[in-house]
Order: C-alpha cells, then structure tokens, then sequence
C-alpha cells in the first residue's frame, strides 16, 4: 500500500510539473500548449488528475504507515472497478493501446491486497 501510494504521490507531482511527460507515458499524444485550440482542456484536466493522484497517493501511505486495515478492504473493489472501465475504454478505442498499463497496474493492485488481507485474515482465525 505504501509504495501504491508513493508511486501515485510521485506520478501526480509529475503531471502538475510536466504534463506532456505524464501524457507520453500513458500513450496520449503530447502537444505544445501553443498548438492547442482554445477549448482544449487537456492541460486542466491533467493537472486535475494529477492533483488528485497526489492527494491519492498521500492518503495510501497514511493509511499503510497507520496501518488502517478497513481502507485496504475498501480499495480492492474500486480498483477492481479502475480495472473494468479503463480497460472498456481501451477496448473502444477511447484510449491508446499503451493505457492498458494503467487498469493492469490497478489490477494487480487489488488482487495484491485482497490475497494480503485474506492471508493475514487466514492466520488470525488459526
């Protein structure tokens, strides 16, 4: 959880400084805010995300340095849900290709930490 959180705090501190990095790697098309048309809002919504990744990020390594255990349950299902409607788009072709990393990484986060709590769950009613 904590190192989830790191990753997030880190990646959103990228998108408010660089957004166009944060894009490229998400497989968008990064383009100069000169070439953009007024009612581009690419930029916005990026540092918007990228400020909630921030916030994100904070709460999981709170919630993993306090131990707070109810949280982990509630994220496995939302992730799981992350997971179903980023790789929806992909399959729609809303989103490139090189999206897929992000509802795998979402993926692999929430069956991590549902095996983790079903396995510290399994040794407590031993």
């Amino acid at each position: 959880m904590f190192i989830f959180g790191f990753l997030a705090f880190v990646l959103g501190i990228i998108g408010l400084k660089n957004p166009k990095t944060l894009l490229k790697q998400m497989g968008f098309t990064a383009v100069d805010p000169q070439v953009r048309a007024d009612h581009d809002y690419t930029p916005v919504f990026v540092m918007t995300s990228s400020m909630a990744s921030t916030n994100m990020g904070i709460y999981y390594m709170l919630a993993a340095l306090l131990n707070v255990r109810q949280f982990f349950t509630w994220t496995v299902p939302f992730r799981v849900m992350t997971f179903v409607v980023f790789t929806t788009a992909v399959l729609k072709k809303q989103a490139p290709l090189k999206f897929l990393t992000v509802p795998v990484w979402e993926l692999t986060g929430a069956l991590l930490t549902g095996w983790a709590l079903w396995s510290e769950r399994d040794k407590t009613t031993q």
